[in-house]
């Protein structure tokens, strides 16, 4: 018997139980649904994160004070490392030390209760100097930026995110007003346009202070946690990383790189490492999702047992008639195939079908650009996958109804 008749006979089995074989190919769907999900919402975090942080500007260097966290468990150690000092920042700033270096950035950050009259809210405040509305692209809707004297002179001086803005003075006027963080009062020189979430911080939620007044009266530290050096060119971002390890080096009295107290990241190193990152966690948001695949498969080679179990004469009429053995395993394998490719498809469909609704209502009701992605990756893996586990767990049923007597198939009632 021809493949295509062998098809056709499996397409016909199949159809005269329409509501069994769409109950045994349910486990499949899920399964393969499961799987398009994750992989589909994991590359669109992905493309999220990684353009945001493309966005930040291709010339950006980020000393960060602390050894290189080797894995997930030591990566918080490094915000609190007291390594980049004062001295550290004057050294860079010199141009004879990083020639094709055009800013250097000096950043500190710490979570903060801010209140106006009886309003409180929980933020973030992070300290900078003139450039730091400059480095996130924030715009201002009221007022000024913080200047390079607030800086010097350490000003109790803050400008607000728009959500804050919001919450504490709702239509009012807030230029003028002085709000409260730790104790101490801070006039209000300005307020954000809605930027959002970024890859570090929601700004809608932060307070913008000059970087001397967050360390003195916030944070009561003297050194920074971040500090941005901004090439000239991208072409020249190696040269500019390899100046500022020597300077910093010679500052701390480094002679081996396995001591250095502090790492440097671009922008392109930060985009691998939150591309690894997602991919990691789509591998293993997959492979739990993937464990119901195998409890489909189980379920659809119970269902031909039982499909074999009730063609009994059906088996047999046939072998009369001239169906060999292998004719008959040729079969019910291609009608488990059948059902769990149809299964992948239908999973496919549905997956990417809830996870652009999904992205949509991210859209909506979180107010994040999220992109929709589909996985071609993911669609290939299900109808790949779909078809081994038909293959696989078909085989045994198959083979059962391949052997069973003509005769004996015949006489069963």
């Amino acid at each position: 018997m021809e493949l295509r008749d062998t098809i056709k006979m499996a397409a016909v089995g199949l159809s005269t139980n329409k509501t069994r074989s769409a109950l045994t190919i349910l486990g499949i769907v899920i399964g393969i649904t499961s799987i398009i999900i994750v992989m589909s919402m994991g590359q669109s975090a992905q493309k999220l994160i990684v353009g945001q942080v493309e966005s930040l500007g291709p010339t950006n260097i980020f000393i960060i004070p602390g050894k290189q966290p080797k894995g997930f468990s030591d990566g918080a150690s490094t915000i609190m490392q007291d390594s980049l000092k004062e001295r550290d920042i004057q050294s860079l700033k010199k141009k004879e030390n990083i020639p094709n270096a055009t800013e250097v950035l000096a950043m500190v950050f710490s979570p903060a209760v801010i209140s106006y009259e009886s309003i409180t809210y929980s933020s973030m405040v992070l300290g900078g100097g003139s450039d730091l509305a400059n480095l996130w692209d924030l715009k201002m809707a009221k007022g000024v930026e913080i200047s390079d004297e607030d800086v010097a002179q350490k000003s109790s001086v803050a400008i607000l995110g728009s959500k804050i803005t919001e919450e504490l003075f709702g239509l009012a006027d807030p230029i003028g007003q002085k709000v409260k963080v730790k104790d101490r009062y801070y006039r209000v020189i300005g307020t954000l346009e809605p930027k959002g979430q970024s890859p570090f911080v929601n700004f809608d939620e932060t307070v913008l202070m000059p970087v001397s007044t967050v360390q003195q009266y916030v944070m009561g530290i003297k050194y920074y946690q971040r500090v941005v050096v901004v090439a000239d060119t991208v072409d020249h971002i190696p040269d500019v990383v390899s100046d500022i390890k020597a300077v910093l080096r010679a500052n701390h009295d480094i002679s081996n790189s396995e001591d250095d107290d502090f790492f440097v990241q671009t922008q392109a190193d930060l985009a691998n490492t939150i591309g690894t990152i997602t991919d990691i966690l789509t591998i293993l948001l997959g492979s739990v999702a993937a464990i119901s695949l195998i409890v489909g498969g189980i379920g659809i080679m119970n269902i031909m047992f039982v499909s074999v179990t009730e063609r009994t004469r059906e088996i047999g009429l046939r072998k009369a008639i001239g169906a060999t053995n292998k004719d008959i395993l040729r079969q019910f394998l291609v009608e488990a195939v059948i059902l769990t490719v149809s299964g992948g498809i239908v999973g496919i469909i549905l997956g990417s079908l809830f996870s652009f609704v999904a992205t949509i209502a991210i859209k909506q009701f979180a107010g994040i650009n999220f992109p929709f992605s589909f996985s071609y990756l993911g669609a290939f893996l299900g109808v790949t996958v779909s078809s081994i586990i038909g293959f696989v767990f078909g085989i045994f049923p198959a083979r059962k109804a391949a052997q069973k007597s003509p005769i004996e198939a015949l006489r069963y009632e």
